[in-house]
């Protein structure tokens, strides 16, 4: 028996949709709650302390809308924040809700799609600077060598609709490169931002053969299926009316314009008002 409530995605902007569409896809009964925290976005150059409490307030406003379940759709704030809000604000406050990532489920089968045990991992400057994915990779697959990239320019580009045209190539080349400068070895890329899969046909049409591009969006729906079989008193409370609802922090109209390119349908949002 649910009791009406619904499965929250979170992401800094955009990006979480592409996570939130596989999802949509794979597990299309239940309810869900999609929230884009655009009037401060981007979150990744900003601090560990500030990533924490943008999250931290995104998910408590989720929970308030009846969200048992949240997931962060989001390499940054999975990056900054998870972890002290599973541990540290979960136990005291919200002890029968949960908040999962997308660093672990995809950390947990990376290994898989290499076989020279080599793997480079692109993402904005705060999930590099975490080294989120190199410890979290080497916790499943110690015997994997991690190189990582931060690409500053790929989102920006992303969200002003600008990734497909010429003038992204150069910048998705340089990235590649000096990715690939580091280790010549490296035979699996993660691309460990839920912006980048809008930019695979640029990444596929120039990546040198042999080297598998892995996304997040599939991998992060098969482990919330796998979570939520498991877990069965956590998907009793969600409502299966296939309800979807989106809210943003910033200009709805602008969200519903971008949304729709990274959801692959159109969109309508409401505003979700900040409490600054």
């Amino acid at each position: 028996m649910n009791t009406g409530q619904s499965i929250g995605v979170f992401d800094s902007g955009y990006g979480g949709l592409t996570v939130f569409k596989s999802i949509a896809r794979q597990l299309p009964q239940y309810n869900y709650i999609y929230l884009g925290d655009n009037a401060r976005s981007p979150y990744g150059d900003h601090s560990f302390e500030t990533v924490y409490q943008y999250t931290l307030d995104c998910v408590e406003w989720l929970f308030e809308q009846g969200c048992p379940l949240v997931i962060l759709a989001c390499n940054t704030a999975s990056a900054k924040a998870l972890r002290s809000i599973q541990q540290k604000v979960l136990p005291l406050k919200y002890p029968d809700h949960r908040v999962l990532g997308v660093i672990r489920p995809t950390a947990e089968v990376a290994g898989n799609y290499t076989t020279h045990q080599k793997i480079g991992v692109m993402g904005t400057r705060g999930t590099v600077n975490s080294l989120s994915y190199v410890l979290e990779i080497n916790k499943f697959f110690p015997e994997i060598e991690v190189q990582q990239q931060s690409c500053p320019m790929w989102v920006p580009l992303i969200e002003n609709n600008e990734h497909l045209n010429p003038g992204a190539d150069y910048f998705v080349q340089k990235y590649l490169d000096e990715l690939l400068q580091k280790d010549a070895d490296i035979d699996c890329i993660l691309l460990a931002c839920t912006h980048y899969p809008l930019l695979i046909p640029k990444i596929q049409a120039i990546l040198p053969a042999g080297i598998e591009l892995l996304g997040q969006a599939d991998i992060v729906a098969d482990s919330l299926d796998l979570y939520l079989q498991k877990h069965p008193e956590i998907a009793a409370k969600i409502a299966q009316e296939s309800n979807r609802r989106f809210f943003t922090s910033g200009d709805t109209a602008v969200f519903d314009q971008h949304a729709s390119i990274f959801f692959g349908e159109d969109i309508q949002s409401d505003k979700m008002n900040l409490k600054l």
